[in-house]
């Protein structure tokens, strides 16, 4: 299995460096062997950045092996210092707390706690915040090297950069003590991570050795980079979140429904769990006609399905088809449409004043910039109200024809969509 699997992984792209790759897969012989992934609660719900890793977790834990999800409880009270040029800002020990809950919700819905394999949860502020710094200073502390501590990465971009604090610094030897600790605990000698977490990870496999006298294994992933050169998982709004009360489901569809043609096969392999020869014919689906966007429609499916279930998937799937008139708009419930409007230009009226003619609605959005240009777009056939044509110039929408009473939504040409909303 151990074999199958690391081919696998290599053909995905998910694999960035190891340590030795002998003794890697001798350790993964053993079906039951466990393996961690740490995520550090710096905000109040995880990404699709991480959501990178997590999927690496997954397709361990459905091989057979035993995953560890660990919530750093205390390493998100000091910050990480790798991928970054600045000092962190420390957040109030409540506020991590409070995070920490968040981001186990989502891990446990994410893993299987079941089984012979049943995944474990794990807080490293649990074993942490009963060791005095003395303890740890003599205990833990005396196995690092200073000199080797400089030399990693994170420590010495920081310190090109302008410097950074002992806190920071310190996270590293906090990071080891974390894969001693599951070492001890669980038998657990393998940690995967980003690929910015390779020094982390491998300070905790010097620490067993010198602490146990026993070998550990590292395994980093590449961190994903769209074609254009923007970092993935960001988009002008800001990151895309796992939580839907930050990124609603509609908006995580559109995001992998709308991939760069040359980002969507990279993509399929990082986030799909379809066989290689589904996959691969999803790409030649891609290569052959791009503009059906077939494969983009898969991956958004998957992975939406995976975050939000089948229902949310299925739903925002119809909406997204809905709303450039594939599909009856009238059919989307109100929390759908609600979620799938929110993405777009929005109009507001107040509820009981007049509703303004379409090309008035239209102008006041902003995607038109002026009212002749709004009445050219209905004299050439390109305006829109709930995916109806329309025809009149001084066309007004009536309260009839709102969406359960509170939206409207026009549309200019093909793409070109405003949200109407009638608020109290």
């Amino acid at each position: 299995m151990s074999n199958a699997l690391l081919e696998d992984l290599t053909w995905r792209g998910s694999i960035a460096q190891s340590t030795d790759r002998v003794e890697l897969e001798k350790y993964l012989a053993d079906p039951g062997a466990s393996l961690y992934l740490g995520c550090d609660p710096t905000a109040p719900s995880l990404h699709i950045g991480n959501l990178v890793a997590l999927t690496l977790l997954r397709r361990f834990q459905l091989a057979g092996y035993r995953p560890i999800a660990l919530v750093g409880g205390a390493t998100g009270l000091v910050g990480d210092p790798s991928g970054r040029s600045a000092e962190r800002s420390l957040n109030e020990a409540e506020l991590v707390a409070s995070w920490v809950d968040r981001i186990r919700e989502q891990l446990e819905g994410f893993l299987d706690f079941s089984g012979k394999n049943g995944a474990i949860m794990a807080n490293n502020l649990d074993w942490t915040a009963p060791v005095s710094a003395i303890e740890f200073l003599r205990d833990i502390g005396k196995h690092f090297s200073v000199n080797q501590m400089l030399a990693k990465d994170s420590v010495a971009s920081r310190l090109e950069s302008g410097g950074i604090s002992y806190t920071e610094f310190s996270y590293q030897v906090m990071q080891a003590f974390d894969f001693l600790e599951l070492y001890r605990r669980h038998s657990c000698a393998l940690q995967i991570g980003g690929n910015d977490q390779w020094g982390n990870i491998v300070a905790g496999v010097d620490l067993i050795r010198r602490a146990e006298g026993k070998s550990a294994h590292a395994l980093t992933i590449p961190l994903l980079a769209k074609a254009d050169g923007t970092k993935f998982g960001k988009t002008a709004e800001g990151a895309i979140w796992l939580d839907p009360a930050m990124t609603s489901a509609y908006a995580f569809f559109q995001f992998f429904l709308n991939s760069d043609d040359r980002d969507v096969e990279q993509l399929l392999k990082t986030f799909s769990f379809r066989s290689r020869e589904e996959i691969e014919a999803l790409i030649d689906s891609l290569n052959a006609n791009p503009g059906a966007r077939e494969a983009h429609r898969a991956l958004a499916r998957e992975v939406t399905t995976l975050i939000h279930g089948a229902d949310q998937a299925s739903k925002v799937e119809a909406a997204a088809k809905a709303l450039f008139g594939q599909a009856d708009i009238g059919d989307l419930d109100l929390e759908t449409l609600s979620s799938a409007l929110a993405e777009l230009p929005k109009v507001i009226v107040k509820r009981g004043e007049q509703i303004p003619s379409w090309v008035d609605l239209v102008t006041n959005s902003g995607v038109v910039e002026s009212k002749s240009a709004a009445r050219r777009v209905i004299k050439e056939g390109g305006a829109y109200l709930n995916n109806e044509k329309i025809r009149g110039e001084d066309f007004t929408p009536k309260t009839s024809d709102l969406l359960h009473g509170q939206f409207l939504l026009l549309r200019k040409g093909k793409r070109d969509l405003i949200a109407v909303e009638i608020t109290d």
